[in-house]
């Protein structure tokens, strides 16, 4: 039988392997933590928007009919789709979920407002844009950081693809 040699290591040493631990346990709390950071982030900023686009029970719906855009917004006539809504002369909706003056979406009003919000898929996908763009931002962390390179991957190409069909959409 052979006998086996056992190498002891010095208190200074195991000091030192014990802080790098640490420090990388340390590094991927704190990455993860901006990571979430990033996601919560991105659901908060998009949640103003989507709730309206897709919670539309109880809320005032109806079509927009474009007549003028200026810089960031549009403004048309509002009609309502049914009796309990109210027709209005003048709604703004942002600039970039039309084309057209003379276009016809169908929207739901925000509520004690002017404003109204596009429904639909496109007005679904379109609200959840600025989380997209946390998705893109928190697959460089994932990736660099955290040196998690598929997951990476995966994060990136989720928002680039909804990103894209909410473009192709609108």
């Amino acid at each position: 039988m052979a006998k086996t040699m056992r190498i002891r290591r010095g208190p200074v040493r195991r000091a030192g392997e014990s802080a790098y631990g640490l420090l990388l346990v340390g590094r991927n709390v704190l990455l993860s933590g901006v990571v979430l950071l990033l996601l919560t982030a991105g659901v908060w900023s998009s949640w103003n928007t989507a709730q309206h686009a897709m919670l539309t029970k109880g809320r005032e719906r109806g079509t927009v009919t474009i007549a003028r855009c200026d810089a960031e917004t549009c403004t048309g006539s509002f009609a309502p789709a049914n009796d309990a809504g109210t027709e209005r002369p003048k709604v703004s909706i942002d600039k970039s979920v039309t084309h057209k003056t003379g276009e016809r979406l169908l929207v739901a009003v925000k509520p004690g407002t002017n404003e109204v919000v596009r429904t639909g898929w496109a007005g679904i996908l379109y609200a959840w844009v600025p989380f997209a763009g946390a998705l893109l931002l928190s697959a460089l962390v994932v990736a660099g950081g955290l040196r998690m390179r598929r997951t990476a991957w995966v994060i990136g190409l989720l928002g680039v693809a909804q990103l894209g069909v909410t473009f192709l959409l609108l």
